[in-house]
């Protein structure tokens, strides 16, 4: 099996001592790099994930070593073993950094110099153009074995509705959840009654069963995706004039305009999430030109309205998707992070823009 290829250390990394547990990998996978040696950074304090960088003080920068680790309960969320496969495959093909080793809750990988991007870098036309291009070449991967590959969206959002609990162990936490879902949902709230759904929970399910009802169109390209693509996922080189995409726990094939939708909406950023950063129309056309000189090489006009047409349609499936990634994490997550108020704002979104599709025939209500 190719996850055999690299080894797996049987060490779990303490969250509250992540500098000893990552000198622990270390002594596994950089045996003769001495502890004292050894300068550590955390990168990032991620949302999800912790990662660390590993450097030695006679190195070179490009030999960092990365160590992450996994936040809380996040195996529900993640095929840790497609992660790795994925990761490996991707690696061979020189999209993405190279895996060394893989621990009982974290993985150590190839650090990639360069900056992250931001809402303002990733606007800018030479930056979108190595990014759109890049993301044709990921979804022109062909995956052994892999013949008539189905979406995976749809079972990952259902699996995760599953995982939301009915109540919140926080009493404060539920409360403030029955009041988001009620008030982002307010207009559909008689038809929803009238049916007899247990709201809210209920009408997140009806919700998935509505898009999929509409948007599993045959025909619909599915190719290799990295589903995940916010802007601290990609990596900027000057030095090389490239970008490279990191941290593919989502990675699976799924619908084409999925992956893109999920891009522009990963303008707003994260922690401070400002959807009016999503990009114009004039931005999305132009990125979608380069996007498709890479993935088909001819097309026209008619392509490119296709393929805005279905990006605008699946913003819908990644605010669905990520409010409701945001309130497993609400119950679940030990980082410092506001998921409850996240999820307020991704459902806000979408049924916000669900109106406006809808009311525009772009969408069958």
């Amino acid at each position: 099996m190719v996850e055999d290829e690299i080894p797996h250390l049987s060490i779990t990394v303490d969250d509250k001592d992540i500098n000893a547990g990552a000198l622990d990998v270390l002594q596994e996978i950089r045996p003769l790099w001495r502890k004292e040696d050894v300068e550590l950074k955390l990168l990032t304090d991620g949302i999800t994930n912790k990662l660390v960088g590993c450097r030695h003080k006679d190195e070179d920068e490009a030999e960092t070593v990365l160590v992450r680790i996994y936040g809380n309960k996040t195996d529900l969320l993640i095929d840790r073993k497609a992660e790795t496969r994925n990761i490996l495959l991707l690696s061979k093909l020189g999209l993405a950094p190279h895996l060394y080793a893989t621990f009982q809750n974290g993985l150590a990988y190839q650090f990639v110099p360069g900056c992250t991007l931001t809402h303002q870098t990733v606007t800018e036309e030479h930056i979108y153009r190595l990014v759109a291009t890049r993301m044709a070449r990921l979804h022109k991967v062909q995956v052994p074995n892999q013949h008539t590959p189905r979406p995976f969206i749809w079972n990952k959002v259902q699996s995760f509705l599953d995982l939301v609990p009915d109540v919140f162990t926080d009493t404060n936490k539920h409360t403030r959840y029955i009041i988001i879902i009620y008030k982002n949902a307010s207009s559909n709230f008689q038809i929803y009654r009238f049916q007899g759904l247990k709201i809210p929970k209920a009408l997140l399910q009806a919700e998935l069963h509505y898009l999929k009802r509409v948007l599993d169109e045959p025909g619909l390209p599915v190719v290799f995706c990295h589903n995940d693509l916010l802007l601290g996922n990609v990596v900027y080189t000057q030095e090389k004039n490239c970008v490279t995409f990191i941290d593919y726990e989502y990675a699976a094939f799924n619908y084409q305009a999925f992956d893109i939708a999920n891009h522009f909406l990963e303008f707003a950023g994260v922690e401070d999430a400002d959807f009016s950063r999503y990009p114009s129309e004039e931005l999305q056309r132009n990125w979608l030109c380069i996007y498709l000189e890479e993935f088909k090489g001819n097309f026209g006009a008619e392509d490119i309205d296709r393929l805005l047409r279905e990006v605008n349609r699946f913003v819908l499936v990644s605010h669905l998707f990520w409010g409701i990634w945001a309130l497993i994490q609400t119950e679940h997550s030990y980082i410092d992070f506001d998921f409850l108020g996240y999820a307020a704002v991704r459902f806000e979104e979408y049924f916000t823009r669900k109106e406006e599709l809808t009311s525009s025939g772009k969408l069958p209500r």
